[in-house]
């Protein structure tokens, strides 16, 4: 799972996700990209089925870059625990993901196996994407 070897601290907060992603909105390595629509967070285990997905459909001969990386952490306190007693512990890592940003591209493969690759990796996120090509 992706997560970051060291942070400056354990918790975070919430913030916000308003305003679109200028900052990573092109496709800049890869020939095909797969683009968010809308805001959320994508855990770490959705971003590692998300490019398993990618890979098992493309086989061999594909380069995949991921665009994005879980560098904020989701706490939660335990089970049947009363309120109060400060926040909980971190449980999980998070990608904050504002609309326009780039999350996987692609290249390597032609554009029916790029697009159907990028489908099922989609089916994986929990935001709406878009399949985008790599503009002139």
């Amino acid at each position: 799972m992706l997560m970051p070897k060291k942070v400056k601290f354990r918790k975070m907060q919430k913030g916000n996700m308003n305003g679109k992603a200028y900052a990573g909105s092109d496709v800049a390595f890869g020939e095909y990209g797969l683009k968010a629509m809308e805001p959320g967070w994508v855990s770490n285990r959705q971003i590692e089925a998300a490019r398993v997905a990618i890979t098992r459909h493309a086989k061999r001969g594909c380069k995949v870059w991921i665009r994005i990386f879980p560098d904020k952490p989701l706490t939660k306190k335990p089970a049947e625990t009363r309120m109060g007693k400060g926040k909980g512990a971190p449980e999980s890592w998070v990608a904050v993901v504002k609309p326009g940003r780039i999350l996987y591209e692609m290249a390597g493969v032609t554009e029916d196996v790029a697009k159907e690759s990028l489908r099922l990796a989609s089916y994986k996120l929990a935001i709406a994407t878009k399949f985008v090509k790599r503009a002139g």
